[in-house]
């Protein structure tokens, strides 16, 4: 009788396979620049500033969707700077690279043109001093309105003041780094985030946000 070959797997090996299909995700990563005078940040459970760029591994194939994709926004009239900034590459603190909406709650929202199975969103609401931004909550869907189908990806609004239901991702100190939130492929076309002021104003900034993943099957 001819006995099976049985094939062994070391915890090594799985790894290596599990692996062998992702990739680490990268980006460019903007020089710190840290302008003005120190202000206290005072928010509960609050994580510190990133001391280097976050590392996530993506399915191989991932790549950067938003790049020069169309912005828009719940405040028509920006205080400074234009809608375009949000996706045009340019990550650099300081006048000229941000976008600054007007106080209360605001949304920003990037139209990626198609279906995509969205892997990961990385953002930088802005850089040039330790801050964080209130109720910060990102979502998608296939619905431009997003009346129906939303996906939430992450939600900081620990008491719910934005109406977008109550999350319990932790606020945090901006840095060059930005915000890395993986969401593991959920699918949509439109990326929508909110936030609601800061720690040293009440207005809404944007430098940048990178939207990666691939077309959805």
């Amino acid at each position: 009788m001819k006995i099976p070959t049985l094939l062994f797997l070391t915890a090594t090996s799985i790894v290596s396979l599990s692996h062998a299909d992702t990739i680490p995700l990268t980006t460019t990563i903007p020089p710190e620049k840290i302008e003005g005078t120190p202000i206290e940040v005072k928010v509960p459970n609050l994580k510190p500033a990133a001391s280097k760029a976050p590392e996530i591994q993506v399915p191989a194939g991932t790549s950067l969707l938003s790049k020069g994709k169309p912005v828009t926004a719940s405040d028509d009239f920006p205080i400074i700077g234009e809608l375009s900034y949000i996706t045009d590459g340019e990550k650099d603190a300081g006048e000229g690279y941000f976008l600054e909406l007007a106080n209360g709650l605001q949304w920003v929202q990037i139209d990626l043109e198609k279906e995509a199975a969205i892997q990961a969103v990385w953002v930088w609401h802005f850089h040039s001093q330790r801050r964080a931004y209130h109720d910060v909550v990102i979502q998608i869907s296939n619905d431009p309105e997003f009346a129906s189908g939303v996906t939430t990806v992450f939600n900081n609004d620990f008491d719910d003041s934005a109406n977008l239901g109550t999350g319990s991702d932790a606020p945090y100190i901006e840095s060059q780094y930005g915000l890395l939130v993986p969401t593991k492929g959920v699918k949509g076309r439109y990326v929508r985030l909110f936030s609601q002021g800061n720690t040293s104003n009440d207005m809404n900034h944007y430098i940048e946000v990178e939207v990666f993943g691939a077309s959805a099957k």
